[in-house]
């Protein structure tokens, strides 16, 4: 802190008991003269106008509007004061008053007479008010200044001044400028609180009280309207002392530094936090020896400077967040106020505590409302390029003919990992904003994966990377989205159900037709005079158990879906052939047909139920066909007809004509059996077992067009 400063100028206000050097008139800039002989001590006029100057050099910054404010102040109600005596008294006044004006709103640099009247009292070591100012003994100055105050407003009232109003004036000017002199030393002690040379504590407790014991001086505003006793409201000026210091202070984090040139969000993070350094160290300053310096002398600055800090860093964040550009920006700007500033460990110290009272949002609800939305606007554009470079890394690793990895005995591409990644880090950080930000982003993911899901299956099918193990890599992947985070926001992405499913069945569909590609040609043997004699079936389950040994690889309930498909693909086509056979059976052949047919139906079951699939309905599908075929008591023919209309009900009317025209049993009972087949499934229709077995298409797939033989046998 500055050490106090003495200053030696021209004729100063002495004490009584010291001898008063001769005094010269001097000349004003109106041409007027001091009195000659008005031997009344004056207040150092002259001390004071330099005091005075470097108090409100020290008390405010560049730009700042206490320099000429408490100038103006004073003159004005002096000069309105001088009016109304001088309407209020005899004419020859107007005169004075012509004269006495331009003395008083010019007269700041001159040695001004005092007039007539008593001897003033003596101050410290014969010591000046304005040399106290200087010095910093603001109490002594100001009870010296309130008691001339007192002792002009006696003179006033006793009439002293009638004949004199000049007088008065230049006196009670005097008075009011060593009021603002002694005000703005006030300032500058607030405004080098906070500077590098540390706290003083006695200056500050005497700034608390010459504040309160101005306060107690003047109360209230006279009723007759006399400045010189109107209330200074030095706690107000006080206050706006703190407050100025306060905006010189943020204002100092990163000057002349615009966020969009020091480096983009870098810069903007650095002067961020350089900002935050700097008002977490000055309150924390605050509390710790400001505060106990002004409560000593009965006074609270705690809550004064807090909202000082506030407002000025509410200013200065509100400046920021106007040329904020850019998704990475915004965010740096509502997570600092939200997360950092907004913090209760901002102070950094557990026993600081901040006001109890709520203090005013840090940026204007408008102002906070305008930068969520174009954040959420950078955002959408920011997640759906996210989105297409994640497809573009799954395009590059099917051009390079990456085989995918096997992660814990799974299928692995990176898709899923990728999207639960940059879900989960826009989540994260709009949660620590605010929950609606948090639901804004969850939307605006939920809605660009929706529209990546279809864009990601047709650039995989047109790619050359469409194989099983790509197959069930992207399966894996899809169902794990699927899963998880349905599970984690099942309210904003169970719209993802259908796309996800959709693609999840189309993977599904595409490893089928691989396997029907290798399979298909090898069922047509069956159901031939040459497969009575051979193992028609065996290269057709080999090929499926090496289809199947990739599943292993899938998630189980995918898994289990394809395996099911699979094994309903093959009682499906070996029933197809049996339908539709390529060589006429009879006699003896139909017979070992019927046999072929139930061992070939107790392997592929077999085989299916040592492989888990669950698809056990599909059982009795060939071995009632293969009954019906070598059933030697025709009777019974009917029983098995409805065991498999029963079992079946999308069987139809055209696959038991083919199946009956496989025996030839004749023309009235081909006609008993079919009028009896379609009553059955009339009543299974009309009961609703097709509902039970909705999900149990086997006939429905499988074509058999009439045929000329098959019209003759039921003719």
């Amino acid at each position: 802190m500055p050490s106090p400063r003495t200053v030696t100028s021209g004729p100063e206000l002495h004490s009584p008991k010291e001898p008063a050097e001769p005094k010269t008139p001097v000349t004003g800039r109106a041409g007027s003269v001091d009195a000659p002989g008005s031997g009344d001590a004056r207040l150092g006029l002259g001390t004071l106008r330099r005091a005075f100057t470097r108090a409100s050099q020290r008390a405010s910054g560049p730009g700042s509007e206490e320099d000429p404010g408490l100038l103006r102040r004073s003159s004005r109600f002096l000069f309105q004061s001088l009016r109304r005596r001088a309407l209020n008294d005899s004419p020859a006044a107007d005169q004075c008053q012509a004269t006495a004006v331009p003395r008083v709103t010019d007269g700041v640099g001159r040695q001004l007479s005092t007039g007539a009247g008593p001897e003033e009292p003596e101050t410290e070591a014969g010591k000046s008010v304005a040399d106290l100012i200087t010095e910093r003994k603001l109490l002594t100055a100001f009870e010296q200044l309130q008691h001339l105050e007192a002792r002009l407003v006696a003179e006033k009232a006793s009439h002293t001044f009638e004949q004199d109003p000049t007088g008065f004036a230049r006196r009670a000017m005097d008075v009011c400028l060593h009021y603002d002199g002694l005000a703005a030393e006030i300032a500058a002690i607030v405004r080098e609180t906070l500077g590098p040379d540390g706290v003083d504590a006695a200056a500050l407790a005497e700034v608390a009280q010459v504040v309160r014991a101005e306060e107690e001086a003047h109360p209230t505003s006279p009723a007759d309207g006399d400045f010189l006793r109107t209330p200074r409201r030095w706690r107000q000026h006080w206050e706006d002392a703190v407050r100025r210091s306060a905006q010189e202070r943020v204002q100092q984090a990163g000057a002349g530094q615009a966020p969009e040139v020091a480096g983009g969000a870098s810069g903007l993070a650095q002067l961020l936090a350089e900002l935050g350094g700097l008002v977490r160290r000055d309150l924390q300053k605050v509390q710790l020896e400001v505060q106990p310096a002004y409560v000593a002398a009965g006074f609270s600055a705690w809550e004064v400077y807090l909202r000082a800090f506030h407002s000025a860093v509410a200013q200065r964040l509100q400046e920021l967040a106007h040329d904020a550009r850019g998704c990475e920006q915004l965010y740096i700007l509502l997570d600092w106020a939200a997360n950092v500033y907004g913090s209760p460990n901002f102070l950094g110290a557990p026993d600081l505590t901040l006001s109890t009272e709520p203090l005013p949002p840090l940026l204007a609800p408008e102002v906070w409302a305008r930068l969520e939305n174009d954040y959420t606007s950078f955002l959408e554009t920011k997640i759906a390029s996210c989105f297409d470079g994640i497809l573009e890394q799954e395009q590059s690793r099917w051009k390079d003919a990456e085989a995918p990895d096997v992660i814990q005995g799974r299928y692995h591409t990176p898709l899923s990992v990728d999207v639960h990644m940059l879900v989960a880090e826009h989540v994260k950080a709009a949660r620590a904003i605010s929950a609606e930000l948090e639901a804004t982003t969850l939307k605006i993911c939920a809605r660009e994966l929706g529209l990546f899901v279809p864009r990601f299956e047709k650039a995989f099918l047109e790619s050359e990377a469409v194989n099983e193990l790509h197959l069930g890599a992207n399966i894996n992947a899809c169902e794990e989205l699927r899963t998880s985070l349905l599970a984690r926001f099942p309210g904003t992405f169970a719209e993802l159900e259908k796309p996800l499913a959709a693609t999840i069945c189309t993977f599904q569909k595409q490893l089928l037709l691989a396997l029907q590609r290798d399979v298909q040609p090898l069922f047509r043997v069956l159901c031939t005079k040459a497969w009575l004699t051979q193992d028609a079936l065996l290269p057709i389950m080999e090929k499926v158990l090496a289809f199947t040994s990739q599943l292993e690889l899938v998630v189980p309930a995918r898994a289990q879906e394809i395996l099911q498909e699979v094994h309903r693909y093959v009682v499906r086509e070996y029933l197809a052939q049996a339908l539709r056979p390529q060589e006429r059976l009879r006699g003896v052949e139909r017979m070992a047909c019927s046999q072929k047919m139930a061992l070939d139906a107790q392997a592929i079951d077999g085989t299916f139920q040592r492989l888990g699939s669950g698809a056990t309905w599909l059982g009795p599908a060939i071995p009632c066909v293969a009954d019906i075929l070598g059933e030697t008591y025709k009777e019974d023919i009917q029983r098995h007809l409805e065991t498999l209309i029963r079992s079946y009900p999308d069987i139809r009317r055209d696959h038991v004509l083919a199946i009956l025209s496989l025996r030839r049993l004749g023309h009235r009972r081909n006609q008993r059996l079919l009028q009896h087949a379609q009553d059955l499934l009339r009543a299974v229709a009309k009961a609703g077992d097709s509902g039970t077995h909705g999900r149990r298409v086997l006939f429905q797939e499988i074509k058999v067009p009439p045929s000329v033989d098959m019209l003759m046998a039921c003719i």
